[in-house]
């Protein structure tokens, strides 16, 4: 799962929503700075309420992720979708096209769950919008694996940039995943895949409700 679909069942609490976006903000900002589950359950009762409800929202995240990933739909979508890539990719082996099999599911699920759930998404952002930053990455840091001081510059931006509106468009899906491709320093994709990410998009949309099988919002 991705921001979006982590956030949007809690879109009434802003702090424990962004607490479910943490772990996701953090690998793409400081990848060196983790907040797992077992670590986040430390300060659920914490004096400060704002960090509780953090490490609540970091605890769900991981939560989620843990099923998630064990539902047949996600396995099988990865696995396609990775031979798929490999071919259009004329054979290549290596860490690109699994990568892209996992992140494609998820990007297009969050593209899924935008439509389903009309302004939502700007619902989202205004939320987010909502929590001091300098707060957060404060808190955090309380239970972080190291401190980061890169969360707040990267909420600035998340919010000016908006990136994942263009998960709805292929263009803009593909220029968001060579971004990350370049994070992780790996070669970007060339517009040869736009002819193939509207089948993908068409299977992850058909299986939503598989792939969300214990979601807390019904989805049809």
């Amino acid at each position: 799962m991705n921001c979006f679909a982590h956030a949007l069942p809690f879109l009434d609490n802003p702090e424990f929503m962004v607490g479910c976006c943490v772990p996701d903000w953090l690998s793409a900002v400081d990848r060196k700075c983790r907040v797992r589950e077992r670590r986040a359950r430390e300060f659920v009762q914490d004096s400060d309420p704002f960090v509780s409800a953090v490490a609540q929202g970091v605890i769900r995240h991981h939560q989620d992720d843990h099923w998630f990933h064990q539902t047949r739909a996600f396995a099988e979508l990865n696995l396609e979708f990775a031979v798929e890539i490999r071919e259009c990719l004329n054979g290549e082996t290596g860490f690109r096209a699994g990568l892209l099999g996992h992140i494609i599911v998820e990007l297009l699920l969050d593209a899924f769950l935008t439509e389903q759930f009309p302004g939502q998404l700007e619902t989202y952002y205004e939320r987010v919008a909502e929590v001091c930053p300098e707060r957060l990455q404060e808190g955090i840091n309380r239970f972080a694996s190291r401190p980061t001081e890169k969360l707040v510059y990267y909420l600035g931006r998340y919010l000016e940039i908006r990136f994942l509106f263009d998960y709805l468009n292929d263009s803009g899906l593909l220029y968001r995943l060579n971004n990350v491709l370049n994070r992780v320093k790996l070669e970007a994709l060339d517009d040869k895949i736009l002819s193939w990410i509207p089948s993908a998009r068409d299977r992850v949309y058909q299986r939503a409700a598989d792939l969300l099988c214990d979601y807390p919002l019904k989805i049809s």
